[in-house]
């Protein structure tokens, strides 16, 4: 199989930043649209885009796509997909997706007819008419949007944003990805001072101590496509030691994080370690009323507590003005703050440089800039 078309999706306002990455990665075909990110390569393309995507979160095989309104449709529309070149007579593929803006909405009648289509396909190719589905398991996700089914099928397992180092978490998590996206965006380098007053879990510490190593964020976990029986072992364990190749040892990154539950403080130190990165990555118990960022040069990326997760909205307003104090500008300080409250800047008494829409999960977030 030398070319696979691929679909990444993302959280949105993460697109071109997820495009970017691919295209350095070395895809040649890649094209950003709401929520995704579509791309094609070989075998070795798929297993470096799970092991290596900071953005995405997850990595699914694009069998095609096809214009359905009825049942019948949909049903001839899946049977004429080349399922074989994927799935073995004895694999399982349990089927899962979403219908949006479309004729055909009930998810479970999709469902049953998409199994059904590809077990009249699979019989024909196989010549069998029973399907044990004891093998390896192929995820098969639908997507209808506005009438058009896209077939997938799941190479990530567990999303990619699970890099393996958070097995705990504080109460109001930030993604991974989001984490990394916010880093991308603040410009991290291997000679950064980072520093985060509110670190919680220490996400934001973590993926920029990743970054500014090149360290690939899938390294230390297992994807499904491991299991694929097309796939060659040999091609993830290239893979591997390509992204372990690549990692830059003994940079002048440094990430100090601050939080005032001590908690919070054990857990970056512990999953600073899972990471790999606990050489880069330091914690301790600080409000942020005495916050001072020390260098002349350096970076603070933070995710302040807010109504919707820890404290209630005029707590967190009252919070955004101690912010705007204690965050001083100039001589090389730039801070990157991400924020639900559509009126931070009030709080925070100064107009961002820059504002950039993203969404963490499903909340409208802004990631306010202050580099000036």
């Amino acid at each position: 199989m030398s070319k696979i078309n691929l679909v990444a999706p993302c959280l949105f306002g993460v697109e071109s930043i997820a495009a970017d990455e691919f295209r350095r990665m070395g895809f040649n075909e890649v094209n950003a649209e709401n929520g995704r990110v579509l791309l094609s390569g070989d075998e070795n393309m798929l297993a470096r885009a799970n092991i290596c995507s900071r953005f995405a979160e997850r990595i699914l095989i694009n069998v095609g796509e096809f214009e359905a309104t009825t049942f019948t449709e949909l049903f001839d529309g899946v049977k004429a997909l080349p399922w074989e070149n994927f799935i073995g007579r004895d694999d399982a593929f349990p089927v899962n997706g979403w219908s949006i803006n479309s004729q055909l909405f009930s998810i479970p009648d999709c469902q049953s007819i998409i199994k059904k289509a590809i077990v009249e396909r699979l019989k024909l190719k196989y010549k069998i008419n029973i399907f044990p589905e004891t093998g390896s398991e192929y995820k098969i996700r639908f997507s209808i949007h506005k009438n058009v089914v896209t077939m997938m099928i799941d190479t990530s397992g567990e999303g990619l944003h699970k890099r393996g180092y958070r097995r705990n978490s504080n109460d109001a998590p930030l993604k991974e990805t989001l984490a990394a996206s916010m880093c991308d965006l603040a410009r991290i380098y291997p000679d950064t001072q980072l520093f985060d007053p509110f670190c919680g879990s220490g996400t934001i510490l973590i993926e920029a101590a990743l970054m500014a190593t090149k360290t690939a964020p899938g390294l230390r976990r297992f994807f499904a496509a491991e299991r694929f029986s097309f796939l060659d072992d040999k091609i993830w364990r290239e893979e591997r030691t390509r992204a372990q190749d690549l990692i830059l040892k003994n940079v002048e990154f440094k990430a100090q994080g601050f939080d005032i539950d001590p908690a919070c403080v054990e857990l970056t130190l512990a999953n600073a370690k899972k990471a790999g990165v606990e050489k880069y990555v330091k914690a301790a118990i600080g409000d942020v009323k005495d916050f001072k960022a020390p260098e002349k040069r350096c970076l603070t990326i933070t995710n302040p507590p807010y109504g919707e997760r820890l404290l209630d909205i005029k707590a967190a307003e009252e919070l955004y003005k101690v912010m705007g104090r204690q965050f001083e500008q100039g001589e090389g300080r730039k801070y990157y703050v991400i924020s639900p409250h559509d009126e931070f800047e009030k709080y925070y008494g100064k107009e961002a440089d820059k504002r950039r829409k993203l969404y963490n999960g499903m909340i409208k977030c802004q990631l306010f800039m202050y580099f000036k």
